[in-house]
């Protein structure tokens, strides 16, 4: 089985109101996605395709993976494998990641079907402000001077 990561890599990120939209993979593919505060819709062609395909919120590749997915919209059942996260290849990432979902909505947003790895959890305001930009990227004290629209804490 193959897979197409489209948001990945070795850094400290944010992604806030965004519209993410997974497209209709080659066969024997899947897509992975982590957010905060966006949209999570099927593009047309994946919304009316027949196939049995896979979005995962995300994936441990290696040790010390983080996904949080936070405050966003998950349009479609379909789109949000019910599982959650896919493993890589082996399970000795499982020890080690921090999967973790905040007040999500829409019905891909179900989080009592999702994966029961020690380190995947839903969590309180409280702990998901330490994802915020604020606090994750310290985003208060350079952003606001960049004039980049952006929200520093939870969504009101």
């Amino acid at each position: 089985m193959v897979l197409f990561d489209f948001i990945f890599g070795n850094a400290a990120v944010v992604l806030q109101d965004c519209n993410i939209y997974p497209r209709l993979p080659m066969s024997g593919q899947f897509n992975a996605i982590t957010t905060h505060s966006c949209t999570i819709k099927a593009t047309d062609d994946l919304a009316s395709s027949n196939q049995n395909v896979q979005t995962y919120l995300g994936r441990p590749w290696k040790e010390y993976s983080r996904t949080v997915y936070m405050q966003s919209l998950s349009w479609t059942v379909r789109l949000i494998l019910m599982v959650g996260t896919y493993i890589w290849s082996e399970d000795f990432v499982l020890s080690t990641l921090y999967y973790a979902e905040y007040n999500n909505s829409g019905p891909g947003s179900n989080s009592s079907y999702r994966v029961t790895w020690p380190g995947y959890q839903v969590i309180n305001a409280t702990n998901a402000t330490n994802f915020t930009v604020s606090n994750f990227l310290m985003g208060d004290a350079w952003l606001p001077k960049t004039g980049v629209p952006v929200c520093l804490t939870l969504v009101a």
